[in-house]
């Protein structure tokens, strides 16, 4: 089948699945009207990868497939990766094509996969990796084991009690019961995928999965928070009318995965291997992009709500602005240096060097919080003087509007109102308040990811300038 349209992706959804949402279970979601705008959002991103099939598909299947092989592939890449990202300006930070690069990296290293006995399970991950290409499946994820106290180990005591484990085994199944946070996509994806995030305990195998299955499979139950998409005209709210990808807890209440799906079963050397060698030199190729392409849209916004308001000349304002054009900049250059530098990391496959990414990772969370800073002071109470496209239409409000709400240097009402509301969906709407969150922690803290830095950096080299400094002045 290869790369499918947004109607033949919606027509995949209809399937009886278990989603919860305010209380009430949700069979069919494209028949829930609180989902439509999303579901829309989500279709156009499928139609999207056909008009620009150039950019984004590679013999018929999304670019995200690929398992870069040279430099030339991670290049080619890119650009796919770019375009898909630009459909949403940035803001849909889950499309699938963030665990297709995740499993075409797993696909990749069959010596991580292969360690410990496990040569069965790694034939399932490339047969599903195959089967995701060959047919477009929308894939979520979900890693993170749920903490109910921080003062325990998360794998100790009650913390230990709702982890996902395996806790029996037919023929043809292994049964899983737990739960994990965060599905982003949960209620929309075809298949919600399982892999490593933390380190297990060694002496707990039972934790060791690794797995796929479909989002309608007996036992799933997928809880979702409050959904921020509103029906609401485009002009109105561009982001929120389409781009809601929705968040979800997920309980396995004794879910069979057929064994044919199952990548890892017991096995804490694979498990705990699997996140240590090209993750992060694949994945954050990806999300690295993405984050370009936002932080590039930011500039031109914040740049435009400026000029809209005769403030682009005013130095406090172009100093903000300057700042935000350095994180886009950074991001391209932290992209472009680590993409130059790829090189071979074993399997004959191909991913970027981390050490670019090691340093942006902690960093962008800050970088997209203060982005939505500098959007609320250029934009201030402009914000929030915004009529709807329906004002407009109003034959009594319409030259009201024109005259008190146009824009400096002949900017029309409706033009000026538009930005100011794009301004306003990104930042400050409920959708744009749960995408801050995200950007802070999706990729972990920026705490830790500090800390993980320093190590990254102490492994990297000997550093002896202080004393070679000293030893030199003292000759």
């Amino acid at each position: 089948m290869a790369a499918r349209t947004g109607a033949q992706y919606i027509a995949g959804l209809r399937d009886d699945r278990s989603i919860w949402v305010n209380g009430s279970r949700i069979t069919d979601v494209t028949d829930y009207p609180g989902f439509t705008g999303s579901l829309q959002g989500l279709a156009g991103y499928f139609d999207w990868q056909h008009t620009h099939a150039i950019e984004c598909l590679s013999d018929g299947e999304n670019i995200s497939h690929q398992i870069p092989r040279c430099l030339d592939d991670l290049s080619r890449r890119h650009v796919g990766l770019e375009q898909l990202a630009r459909y949403s300006a940035g803001m849909l930070g889950r499309t699938p094509d963030y665990v297709n690069v995740t499993f075409a990296g797993f696909a990749g290293q069959p010596s991580i996969w292969k360690q410990d006995g496990n040569e069965g399970g790694y034939e399932n991950l490339v047969a599903f990796q195959s089967e995701a290409a060959e047919c477009d499946l929308a894939l979520t994820h979900t890693i993170i084991h749920p903490i109910v106290d921080k003062r325990t180990r998360d794998y100790e005591g009650e913390n230990r009690s709702l982890a996902l484990n395996k806790v029996d085994e037919t023929a043809e199944s292994i049964v899983v019961s737990g739960a994990r946070i965060l599905a982003t996509l949960g209620p929309f994806a075809d298949e919600l995928t399982v892999y490593p995030g933390h380190p297990i305990p060694k002496d707990q195998p039972e934790l060791a999965l690794a797995f796929s299955v479909p989002m309608n499979t007996p036992g799933l139950k997928v809880i979702c928070r409050d959904h921020y998409g509103v029906d609401r005209d485009e002009f109105d709210l561009p982001f929120s009318s389409r781009f809601d990808e929705q968040d979800a807890f997920i309980v396995f209440d004794d879910v069979e995965i057929p064994k044919y799906r199952v990548f890892c079963d017991g096995l804490p050397g694979v498990y705990n291997s699997v996140m240590g060698r090209g993750w992060t030199g694949n994945i954050m190729q990806q999300t690295s992009i993405r984050a370009q392409v936002k932080l590039e849209f930011a500039y031109e916004l914040a740049t435009r709500m400026a000029v809209a308001t005769g403030q682009n000349e005013r130095p406090d304002i172009a100093q903000m602005l300057g700042e935000l054009w350095s994180y886009a900049e950074l991001t391209r250059s932290a992209v472009h240096t680590a993409e130059s530098q790829a090189f071979d990391y074993g399997d004959g496959v191909w991913f970027c060097d981390e050490r670019p990414f090691v340093a942006l990772r902690p960093s962008m969370p800050g970088w997209m919080v203060r982005a939505n800073e500098i959007l609320k002071l250029i934009g201030s109470h402009n914000l929030l003087a915004t009529p709807a496209a329906a004002d407009f239409d109003d034959e009594e409000l319409k030259p009201i509007l024109d005259k008190y709400l146009k824009g400096a240097d002949g900017m029309n009402a409706k033009d000026r109102s538009r930005l100011f509301r794009t301004a306003w969906d990104f930042v400050g709407s409920a959708l744009g308040g749960r995408t801050e969150l995200y950007e802070r922690f999706y990729l972990a803290s920026s705490a830790r990811m500090y800390g993980v830095a320093h190590a990254v950096a102490q492994r990297d080299r000997e550093w002896e300038a202080v004393p070679t400094f000293w030893s030199q002045a003292d000759r």
